[in-house]
């Protein structure tokens, strides 16, 4: 196994040791979670750099990639669905875009037919680590500060914030999820007749 399928296989890893610290109370287990979220993050970055720099692509690495991704950003949402600091459907919402696109990408592979990912995709992944950056900042300030410190108009203005930032990962979400399926339409009708 390469280095870099190493470090999306340990960005995997990650994520459930992330979510633990989530759940754990403390303003440092969430210093801890922040941490290991940026730190996760990075490696999606640097596998795929060091993959093509040293020219260490696989098929494994390949497919493992997207699926930390998506494990990692999905499971950061679901753990804050499971705090009840956001709304269970508008993370449904997102994790069916994510789904949809990786089922339809791997029926169009099954016919050898690559579906590239677009400037939109881009932009929606950057949204939603910003939402749970977002999320996270918030979360270790109400922990450090205590909770019953702050005053009402504050922890209205974090809520309002996190919700902001959901909301705008949800759009961004949709809007690539739609446009690929558009952008995408014809390759699909012949993947599909195949």
């Amino acid at each position: 196994m390469t280095l870099p399928t190493k470090l999306t296989v340990a960005r995997l890893l990650a994520t459930f040791v992330i979510m633990a610290f989530l759940f754990a109370p403390g303003w440092i287990a969430k210093a801890l979670a922040l941490a290991g979220f940026l730190l996760a993050s990075a490696t999606d970055w640097v596998d795929g750099y060091l993959a093509r720099r040293w020219r260490q692509t696989s098929p494994l690495g390949a497919l493992l990639d997207p699926i930390a991704d998506k494990v990692l950003v999905l499971g950061m949402f679901l753990a804050f669905v499971q705090l009840r600091l956001i709304p269970a459907w508008m993370v449904l919402v997102i994790a069916l875009r994510e789904f949809l696109i990786t089922g339809v990408r791997l029926f169009a592979a099954s016919r050898n037919v690559v579906l590239p990912a677009a400037k939109e995709g881009k932009h929606k992944t950057v949204s939603q680590v910003v939402a749970i950056l977002a999320i996270l900042v918030i979360l270790l300030v109400q922990e450090w500060l205590g909770k019953e410190s702050i005053s009402a108009r504050a922890v209205a203005a974090m809520h309002w914030t996190m919700l902001g930032c959901l909301w705008v990962a949800m759009v961004l979400t949709v809007i690539s999820g739609a446009s690929f399926f558009w952008r995408h339409r014809a390759v699909l009708r012949d993947a599909a007749r195949r």
